[in-house]
């Protein structure tokens, strides 16, 4: 919106002085001084209507550009200043342009970070500036006609050089337009990673919910989970994350220094309204993660982030996806390792401390037998090895530990112990 021209570097302020003429350009010369001549005396009666140009050109503005109507409605005084600054540097620019340069480089400046911040269009601000510029030339032109018409002619001596310096400002105000554009995008985007992350850690205030829904485009009610996934960096998560959430499913990436989170909107609060969207999800090989259970609400962002992080504690080394609610049994050891690790050692104390080789016989042979169901047919097909050995096995086994495969209390705390041998080793 700078409607600022600038004349010749030759300017000075006072009586002009006639230039140098150059060899075989006299004429030209002579021709120089006088436009400047007639420029300055055209431009001291800008000056003095400031005004009322300033008037003109807001009209023009509000006529003419439609993205800047909200912003005269709302603050017209503080718009009118601004188009009165600028004019008035653009007029003292065809007077001193030197002397003038800095202060109106500056103008031009703020006026694009400010309309930036405020959300003007670029091309609106663009329009603006050259509305001045015209305003300004069509304005020169009249006051010359009106108050010595046969100097009009000398005015296209200085017009390449006034347009130049539209442009030269048009050019100034984008690029601190944009640059302001960055900045706040910048900013908006750690707003929105921090809020993110105060939701994932369980600190979100409750007054922030309203924003952090807004930052995340995800409703503030509805039904969530969270699913965390770890890879091999630096292209690994990205890959891990495209696979572990199809492209259809609203989801808001939080990343991390080793492990990303996704927050996953899976409905609305009904529970029987949707199914798991992560449902037949494939991770590439090595990558791993953890889905936790559903929550309400985003307030509960952080509770689904911690069973995610349990989840993910539970997959194999060699990657994989747990599902927190198809390994209840080894979350619950792994939530509390002091007590897991208690267990294993009360439960499988006296088969741990034999020599390796055995002790790795008897606990693949339970760990086979449970996985089969206790059936010790196909436990010994998954050995390798015969029915009556499996079973002589567990014989051993139950004689080391004092407890009985036939009772249940004491094949749950074997599975237990067994569980957490393998997790918490």
């Amino acid at each position: 919106m700078h409607p600022a021209v600038r004349t010749r570097a030759m300017i000075r302020t006072g009586p002009v002085p006639v230039p140098q003429p150059r060899i075989g350009r006299r004429g030209r010369s002579l021709i120089d001084a006088d436009a400047l001549r007639v420029l300055h005396r055209a431009a001291r009666v800008l000056l003095e209507e400031l005004p009322d140009l300033t008037e003109r050109l807001v009209g023009l503005i509000q006529e003419q550009e439609t993205a800047y109507r909200t912003a005269l409605e709302t603050d017209y005084a503080g718009t009118w200043q601004e188009v009165h600054r600028s004019l008035r540097h653009s007029v003292l620019s065809l007077l001193d342009p030197r002397g003038n340069r800095d202060a109106a480089r500056r103008c031009s400046w703020k006026i694009g970070v400010r309309r930036a911040e405020q959300g003007v269009p670029l091309d609106a601000l663009l329009h603006a500036f050259r509305l001045g510029g015209s305003l300004v030339w069509q304005r020169l032109v009249e006051e010359t006609s009106r108050s010595a018409p046969e100097d009009v002619r000398l005015l296209v001596h200085v017009a390449t050089d006034m347009w130049n310096f539209v442009d030269e400002h048009c050019t100034l105000v984008a690029d601190a337009y944009r640059q302001a554009e960055r900045q706040l995008a910048w900013r908006r985007e750690n707003r929105v990673r921090l809020l993110a992350a105060a939701l994932l850690d369980g600190t979100s205030r409750i007054a922030d919910l309203p924003e952090t829904a807004e930052g995340l485009d995800l409703p503030e009610h509805g039904r969530y989970l969270v699913v965390a996934v770890a890879g091999g960096r630096p292209t690994g998560l990205s890959g891990a994350r495209a696979a572990a959430v199809p492209p259809s499913t609203r989801v808001h990436w939080h990343t991390g220094v080793e492990v990303d989170y996704g927050i996953v909107l899976v409905g609305d609060e009904d529970p029987e309204g949707d199914d798991d969207p992560l449902e037949g999800l494939e991770l590439a090989p090595g990558s791993k993660a953890g889905v936790g259970s559903v929550v309400n609400g985003l307030a509960a962002v952080g509770d689904a982030r911690r069973l995610a992080d349990l989840a993910l504690s539970i997959c194999p080394q060699q990657g994989g996806t747990v599902r927190l609610t198809e390994h209840l049994p080894e979350a619950l050891v792994v939530s509390c390792p002091e007590l897991g690790a208690t267990l294993a050692d009360q439960v499988l104390g006296p088969v741990l401390r034999l020599e390796p080789a055995d002790r790795d016989v008897l606990l693949d042979t339970l760990a086979a037998w449970l996985t089969c169901d206790g059936s010790a047919q196909r436990a010994g097909e998954r050995l390798y090895c015969h029915r009556n050995t499996v079973l002589n096995r567990l014989r051993r086994c139950e004689q080391l530990t004092g407890r009985s495969l036939a009772r249940p209390l004491d094949v749950v705390e074997i599975s237990l112990a067994l569980t957490a041998r393998r997790l918490l080793r």
